[in-house]
Formats: C-alpha cells, structure tokens, sequence
C-alpha cells in the first residue's frame, strides 16, 4: 500500500523502497551497457584495485560457485582477467582488462549520474543530512566497499 505524499514513513519501509529504487536504477543501467547487475557490481569494486577469490566473495556476498560463474562469464567477454597474485604463489587475483576498465568507467559515471538524481528534491543540506545517516548505517553494518566515491574513483584511475 503506497503512503500519500507528506504521510510518514517509517525506518524499514523507506530504507527497503530505497533499495528497490537504487537497485532498479543499477538493473536498468547495466541493461544498456549490456552486462549484468552482477558484473556492475563486479567491474565498479575491480576499479579500485584487483582483489583474490576469496576477498571478491566476500565483498560481494557470493558462494564460491556463483562468483566462479560470474568471474567466468565476465572473463569470457573480454571484462576481467586471473592473474598470479604478486604476494601468493598458489592464489590468483582477478583484475580488470583494458576493455573493463573502459566499460566500468562508463558504467560507473552513468549509473552515479543516475543515483544522484535520486534525492534531486532535497535541498543540499538535507542530502548532507541523509548522506550523514547513510553513511553511518553503512559503517555501523559493516558493510563492504562495492561502490566507490565519485572523487575517490577518479583517483584510482590509471
């Protein structure tokens, strides 16, 4: 049932709508990049760094299985690439290619362009405001970096 405008919502309502909402507009950013959400999610946490199996299944909340399939699937394409980790011997790291530099960036910058118009009707103290509060649900849940700040991507580049 849709509140009217102006009624209150409450703390789970707004934050699992607000999901769903970030979640559809990353759904349909990667249909016209032609990938998965998946592999979004994949190229925007490779473009920090290159990252072991393991480190990648945790960020990213998948089993073993699933990750081997999305890192094959995206290998396939020409997006990611194992490699020899430097500091392991025995492990591999997954980077990514030329390619998916290139289509994480466009990806990246069209699907914060997007994101950002979310909140477009809040005044810029408000969206500090909710900035602030993300921020700190975030970080009080640990959750793990899979989407870096505009400024902080733009450092990472090569």
């Amino acid at each position: 049932m849709v509140k009217a405008t102006g009624e209150h919502m409450g703390v789970v309502s707004g934050l699992v709508r607000a999901s769903f909402l970030v979640s559809a507009v990353y759904a349909e950013s990667a249909r016209e990049y032609g990938i998965t959400s998946q592999q979004g999610q994949l190229l925007c946490v490779l473009m920090a760094q290159p990252y072991g199996m393991s480190a990648l299944g945790g960020i990213l909340g998948l089993a073993k299985s699933s990750l081997t399939e999305l890192v094959d699937r995206s290998a396939q394409r020409g997006l990611v690439r194992r490699e020899p980790d430097p500091r392991d011997g025995r492990a591999v790291r997954v980077a990514l290619t030329e390619r998916g530099s290139e289509l994480a960036e466009d990806f990246y910058t069209e699907t914060c362009r997007r994101i950002d118009q979310l909140p477009s009707s809040l005044a810029a103290d408000e969206r500090a405001t909710l900035a602030g509060l993300l921020g700190r649900v975030v970080e009080d849940n640990q959750v793990p970096v899979v989407f870096l700040e505009p400024a902080d991507a733009a450092s990472h580049k090569h």
